[in-house]
């Protein structure tokens, strides 16, 4: 899943190449994308890209100035985004393939190029909104303080309010926005605290520790991933990652091996040595398996 830094970048991408250019048409291939109706996707054309924006995992698009609409989208799992110089004249087939959207547009250099919102997979989760202001989306009107914006002090407070484990608080949007699955494990990794521990019982100075990395490594994702084509987002996402899906690889850190905890749908990784004394934590699905 994209999460805050390949957003972020896909937004400055999207500054970057879009922003100017003039809206075409806009071709539907999955109608279950559109969450919206009010405005309807056919008062788009003919308006100006006036910016790009991220609100917590979600990208939006800002389609002309004062009465201006937003074209916002959340990628979720396997959703994606592509620039694509020279898309093809004729309307993609509904249900072909995974392109859900494309938005063409009229560059200032005179080109037309467009943008796919692609999904792959049988689970569609991918959702596009349009709407006069980004807080008419519901998961956005619900999203806690930004994951880079968000005080030491501030953090404090919101961890002191949960008694979730500390990896479920950082990726609960209501709580923080922005940090899925992955990035939770590589900050989790970087301030030694195991996923399994209750984000109201960490001390002052974990805390502290807790919110120095997680400013630190999405910063250096940030870092890493703006600039980037965003062909090769998900690949360069994947280079800096020091126990994220790298079950059964030595830690950087200790060279201890990499463990994971498995769910039904989901799973996250660790290094026991860093992380939990040496404890390797249950993993449910082994389990099962084993018994």
């Amino acid at each position: 899943m994209p999460e805050l830094p390949e957003v972020e970048a896909l937004a400055q991408f999207l500054r970057t190449h879009a922003v100017g250019a003039v809206i075409g048409r806009v071709d539907v291939a999955a109608l279950s994308v559109l969450k919206t109706f009010d405005p309807p996707l056919s008062t788009l054309p003919g308006r100006d890209v006036s910016g790009a924006a991220r609100f917590g995992k979600h990208l939006g698009i800002r389609c002309g100035e004062e009465d201006g609409l937003w074209l916002i989208t959340h990628l979720s799992r396997a959703g994606w985004l592509r620039w694509v110089d020279h898309p093809a004249d004729a309307p993609p087939k509904p249900g072909k393939g995974p392109l859900a959207l494309r938005v063409h547009f009229f560059a200032p250099d005179g080109g037309n190029p467009a943008i796919d919102l692609t999904e792959a997979g049988t689970q569609k989760r991918l959702a596009v909104w349009l709407v006069r202001t980004p807080a008419e989306v519901p998961t956005i009107a619900k999203l806690g303080p930004d994951a880079l914006d968000v005080t030491e002090a501030a953090f404090a407070r919101l961890l002191a309010k949960t008694g979730q484990r500390v990896k479920s608080a950082l990726t609960d949007q209501s709580v923080l926005a922005g940090i899925g699955n992955a990035y939770s494990d590589e900050i989790l990794h970087v301030a030694q605290l195991s996923p399994f521990a209750t984000a109201n019982k960490l001390t002052e100075e974990q805390v502290a520790v807790l919110h120095t990395a997680m400013r630190s490594v999405l910063t250096d994702a940030v870092t890493r991933s703006v600039g980037q084509d965003a062909a090769r987002l998900k690949g360069e996402k994947r280079s800096g990652m020091r126990v994220h899906a790298r079950t059964g690889l030595a830690c950087p850190v200790c060279g201890d091996t990499v463990r994971e905890v498995s769910y039904a749908q989901r799973s996250f990784q660790y290094c026991p040595t860093c992380q939990t004394g040496g404890k390797v934590l249950a993993d449910r699905r082994m389990s099962k398996l084993l018994k």
